[in-house]
């Protein structure tokens, strides 16, 4: 190894800079190992994992001239954890909690407060002090959002009572973390006065921030995005999301909340404004990255040598984790009368421990550290419950099934009045996507309405999204060329896209995104120029030709207008037109 590195450094790696070599180092690896886990339908957020284990116990984190415990990777972390809350706090739609808050309130809270007392007393009696304890049991409680609704949409069953419902206990779950952050530093005796006291006005200043922030966004940063958005500059526009997250989030660290907080109410502030889906196709990309390079970082405090001594420990551990949780959080659903197979699959998606689990647990490594083998038994023991995640959730409907046969599980149909879908964009089906709202696009829209079929409009003029948003008309204010914004547009469950616009570069950016989305679905573009009808039925477009259209109007209106009984106008329009 020495003799390597010394080639190696003699090569010129040593005048690399660090941060370019951990990322060269980190997207390479994350690509090899995740291309392996997805041919065996396993999460991506798993191949982070391994990737950060395989560069910390391998001998490859040398390379960037940096260790484990430099600086650089847990600053990318935390912004990875930022961007993360970020996100959260714009998918948290207090219209979706409506219709979730049964569940929600319910069910999340009798999952949490259940599995949190076991494991608390648990360790209460393995003589773990009363903080470590009650952070143990919150953060074994606390589920892999990320992996959870990766896997309904992979395996197309997010409208299912059982996502639902899942996405409802993983709301309190997550809204819950938020509020601990807030109650840590009282928890571990970090401040002065009562513990109660702490805690109190540690709530108390954390709700002030989010009505401020709030506040601000609905009287400040709303009419900034008014204004970005009339310039139509893609560049301009992400920036001043980044900057949102950034700001508001460096607030709520200055003020002591955490940066956590503070990312989670910049996305509380435009969840419900109309450039909701616009940053979130924006921001998606770069949470994407950060969050890996965050599971990563994870990976890499992993010691394989402890799960070569305690591997036994570790798989009776997992094995429990998911037993337990699993058995809860179907206990619990049954009883609020979610049916036998949706409480099955939102049992398998929230059985594991998850993303904040291990954020919780490095947040309190900062007040008072863990034991070194206890944290690495959970993290470990994360990994494991989280790689199974998939394969339980693809196993609950035929196992469902075989319980329906035996008399086990009764044969109901029910979806009860708490998981009813609410008209959201993400559940339309078989509808017309429809990007562009000029003349051409308002004319189909209203023509398929007519003709019962749903509609979603894309549209980048923010005036003409906030009139559409005032009369019920889906809307999107998204860009048809991000994949992001096809995706949240639901293009593959869509039945056509219409490309109502003559930009014809445009419109052949989006169609190959179209198509890997939806290989089935019906493409209708419109060109002016001969040369760009070709390049759009290239791509299997049918195509509108606004040249040729306008000439069989024309002529058709022209000899009409002769009144002339020996010419048929339709025979006329064919032999004159002679443009493909």
């Amino acid at each position: 190894m020495d003799l390597t590195k010394c080639l190696f450094l003699a090569a010129g790696v040593a005048d690399i800079s660090p941060l370019f070599a951990l990322l060269t180092l980190v997207l390479v690896l994350a690509v090899l190992v995740s291309l392996v886990l997805v041919k065996f339908k396993q999460s991506l957020l798993v191949g982070y994992l391994l990737s950060g284990v395989l560069i910390g116990n391998f001998g490859l984190l040398w390379m960037t001239g940096l260790d484990k415990g430099n600086p650089v990777i847990t600053n990318f972390a935390e912004i990875g954890v930022v961007l993360l809350m970020f996100t959260l706090g714009i998918e948290f739609s207090l219209s979706e909690f409506k219709h979730l808050w049964r569940t929600a309130l319910i069910g999340g809270g009798l999952q949490m407060g259940i599995t949190a007392t076991i494991v608390g007393v648990l360790a209460r009696a393995f003589g773990f002090p009363i903080a470590d304890s009650i952070v143990l049991g919150v953060a074994v409680g606390l589920s892999s959002t990320a992996v959870a609704m990766m896997s309904f949409e992979s395996l197309g069953q997010h409208n299912n009572p059982g996502a639902r419902a899942s996405l409802g206990i993983a709301l309190f779950q997550d809204v819950l973390v938020i509020l601990f952050f807030l109650v840590m530093p009282a928890l571990y005796g970090q401040g002065e006065g009562s513990a109660a006291g702490q805690i109190g006005s540690a709530l108390l200043k954390g709700s002030l921030f989010l009505i401020g922030a709030w506040l601000l966004g609905r009287y400040g940063l709303t009419p900034l995005l008014h204004a970005v958005a009339a310039t139509r500059s893609r560049e301009l526009f992400t920036l001043t999301v980044i900057g949102l997250c950034a700001g508001v989030a460096f607030a709520g660290g200055a003020l002591n909340l955490s940066l956590a907080l503070g990312a989670f109410a910049a996305g509380l502030v435009v969840s419900e404004s109309i450039y909701s889906h616009r940053i979130l196709s924006d921001i998606l990309p770069f949470k994407d990255l950060f969050l890996a390079i965050f599971f990563i970082s994870v990976g890499l405090m992993i010691d394989l040598s402890v799960l070569a001594s305690q591997w036994p420990q570790i798989v009776v551990g997992s094995i429990l984790i998911l037993l337990v949780k699993g058995l809860i959080v179907f206990s619990v659903l049954k009883w609020i009368k979610i049916p036998g197979r949706p409480a099955l699959l939102a049992a398998g998606s929230l059985a594991s421990t998850g993303e904040f689990s291990l954020v919780l647990i490095g947040k309190a490594g900062g007040y008072r550290p863990l034991d070194a083998s206890v944290e690495q038994m959970l993290l470990l023991c994360t990994a494991v419950t989280m790689a199974v995640v998939p394969s339980l959730m693809r196993a609950a409907n035929p196992f469902g099934k075989w319980l329906e046969r035996k008399g086990i599980f009764a044969v109901r149909k029910l979806t009860p009045s708490a998981l009813k879908p609410s008209k959201m964009i993400k559940e339309i089906r078989d509808h017309a996507i429809i990007c562009g709202y000029g003349p051409v696009g308002r004319s189909l829209n209203e023509a398929l309405k007519r003709c019962g079929v749903d509609t979603l409009v894309m549209e980048q003029n923010s005036e003409t999204v906030r009139t559409l948003k005032r009369e019920g008309q889906p809307v999107l204010f998204a860009d048809a060329t991000h994949a992001e914004a096809l995706d949240l547009a639901g293009i593959g469950r869509a039945r056509l896209v219409a490309f109502t616009f003559p930009a014809v570069n445009l419109t052949c950016i989006a169609v190959p995104l179209v198509r890997q989305r939806n290989s089935g679905i019906c493409i209708f573009g419109r060109a002016k120029f001969h040369d760009e009808v070709l390049r759009l039925r290239e791509l299997g477009v049918q195509v509108i030709h606004d040249e040729r259209e306008s000439a069989v109007a024309m002529v058709r209106a022209a000899i009409s207008s002769y009144e002339r009984a020996d010419i048929n106008p339709e025979e006329v329009v064919g032999d004159a037109m002679d443009i493909p």
